[in-house]
This record gives C-alpha cells, sequence and structure tokens, in this order.
C-alpha cells in the first residue's frame, strides 16, 4: 500500500476515534493498540464477495436493496418504468440484482465518487488499517476452527471457552469459477487489481483458474 493510501487510512481512523472520544481519541488509540490484543480474521477476497453478494442481494434484505440493489438495478440493469420501492416487492416480480451488476458497481469509479464502499465488499486493508495497526493475531476463516483455538490459547481463556462450528452453508472457495463464469475476464482482472492488496497482504493465491477461466457463452447483462 502508497504512502498516500496508508496516510487516508490512518487519518480515517483517527477521525472514528474522534467522534467517539473528542480530544482523548489519541491517546486513548494508542493505549489500546499498545495494551489490547489485537486480532483479525480474514478470508479469501472473491469468496467473500460472494459470500456478501449472496447474503445481501440474492434474498429480500430492504436496507441493502433501497442502498444498493436499487442502484445497481437503476444504473445496469436495463428496467424500464418505476423501480420497486421494496426489496420484497422486487423479489416477487422477479427483479433483483445480478452477481454481474455487483461487480459492475464496484467496478464503477462513480460508485466510491458517492460514498466508501460499505464494510461488506470493503477491502480488508482499508477496513481494517494492518499497515497501521501490529495485529496480535490474523487468522483465516478457511482455517477457523484451528485458528480459533490458537487464538484462545493466546488469550488464555481456551480452558473456558471453545469456539462454535461455523455454519454449513458457508461460501465456499470451490464456488469461485461457477460464479465467475458470467463475468468478462477483463472485469475479472480489474476486479483483481481492485482488491490485489488483500491477496497480497494475507497470503492468499492468486486465483488463476478465475483470472483466465473462459467465460461462457450465456452471459448476463450487468
Amino acid at each position: 500500500m502508497g504512502r498516500k493510501q496508508a496516510s487516508a487510512a490512518l487519518d480515517g481512523m483517527l477521525r472514528r476515534f474522534w467522534r467517539h472520544y473528542g480530544s482523548l481519541s489519541r491517546h486513548l488509540m494508542a493505549l489500546k493498540l499498545q495494551h489490547y490484543t489485537k486480532f483479525l480474521f480474514v478470508r479469501d477476497p472473491f469468496v467473500r464477495l460472494i459470500s456478501a453478494f449472496r447474503n445481501k442481494f440474492d434474498r429480500p434484505n430492504e436496507d441493502f436493496y433501497r442502498q444498493f440493489g436499487s442502484v445497481m438495478l437503476r444504473r445496469y440493469g436495463n428496467v424500464t418504468g418505476r423501480l420497486a420501492d421494496t426489496a420484497a416487492e422486487a423479489f416477487a416480480a422477479g427483479i433483483k440484482p445480478t452477481f454481474h451488476q455487483f461487480i459492475t458497481y464496484l467496478l464503477d469509479p462513480e460508485t466510491e465518487r458517492e460514498s466508501i464502499f460499505n464494510e461488506h465488499w470493503r477491502q480488508v486493508y482499508r477496513l481494517c488499517h494492518p499497515c497501521q495497526v501490529k495485529y496480535d493475531f490474523i487468522g483465516r476463516l478457511e482455517d477457523l476452527e484451528t485458528d480459533s483455538e490458537q487464538l484462545l490459547k493466546l488469550l488464555k481463556v481456551d480452558h473456558l471457552l471453545r469456539f462454535p462450528s461455523g455454519p454449513q452453508n458457508r461460501t465456499a472457495a470451490s464456488w469461485e469459477r461457477d460464479w465467475f463464469a458470467e463475468i468478462p475476464i477483463t472485469e475479472r482482472r480489474e476486479l483483481y487489481r481492485l482488491y490485489e492488496p488483500d491477496f497480497e497482504l494475507f497470503s492468499y493465491p492468486i486465483p488463476d483458474s478465475v483470472l483466465h477461466q473462459l467465460q461462457t457463452t450465456s452471459s448476463q447483462t450487468p
């Protein structure tokens, strides 16, 4: 991450602390960063996007429909006439954002001119600032059971707590090829560049099968 990006990320973190703690924000943040145990769990960036789409747009979600889904449909959905006011109405009419529209929304420069990415798809390096915060432990959702055990030992509470098993319908990395099959290669590669810092910082492999897989012939229109 470049110096300008790192500086902007740190400034954003300080502004959030200022809103909560006022003039004591810098002092309290320094104390927390020095004395608290800091941990973070990350996920394969592309799988994280699939999961965000499934959870927020593949089923009726009124808040996300109003804030984001309706925007995607208006911009990229070729929707004629009045757009449904609620997610329930839109889904009942068979109208909902597609994964391709979601990716197009992320790649559209106009998106972040209007507002910073939502936390569910904002890059982790911008959300959790690993270049500014020295985390004591960084685990992976893909290795949640073993990594959570290590974390509990680090916190010295492994004799008191046991991390619950994750959901059985968790989005899997093996789904990537299917979900990205109808996304044009150029857009997949552009998306990778957008999330490349997360791939590199957390040692996730380059998703070659996604970046080089041929697009299916029945591509959706964004």
